[in-house]
């Protein structure tokens, strides 16, 4: 699983920090990690501009999995970590919601009863 980390122009985060982003993600999508790709993780802080507000700080991540178009969630909170943290809680839900539709939707699937020839 690749995960990719992208920051706005007024987030700065070191190659420490970048590394615990990684595995606070990939941690907590890790019993998925056979079916995805690839992770995107962009951060944001969304009142930069004002400096002040709640609910600043803004994850979202992308996720691509096999055979599947690309999924993503945002989450929105006073501090990055809680955005990190909401968004992989958000992704993990919706993932799983679609492996288990997906399972499902074949476990219903009939194929025709082979015909058999009736003999008088």
């Amino acid at each position: 699983m690749q995960i990719q980390i992208n920051t706005g122009h007024n987030i700065e985060v070191h190659e420490t920090r970048i590394a615990e982003i990684s595995g606070i993600v990939e941690n907590a999508l890790s019993r998925f990690s056979d079916h995805i790709t690839r992770l995107e993780v962009h951060l944001s802080d969304e009142n930069s501009n004002k400096k002040a507000g709640h609910d600043a700080m803004r994850c979202m991540i992308e996720a691509r999995i096999e055979g599947r178009q690309p999924i993503s969630v945002t989450h929105q909170a006073a501090s990055l970590d809680l955005s990190i943290n909401g968004a992989a809680d958000k992704l993990t839900r919706l993932i799983e919601h679609a492996l288990d539709r997906s399972r499902e939707q074949r476990s219903h699937q009939t194929y025709p009863k082979p015909k058999l020839d009736e003999e008088s």
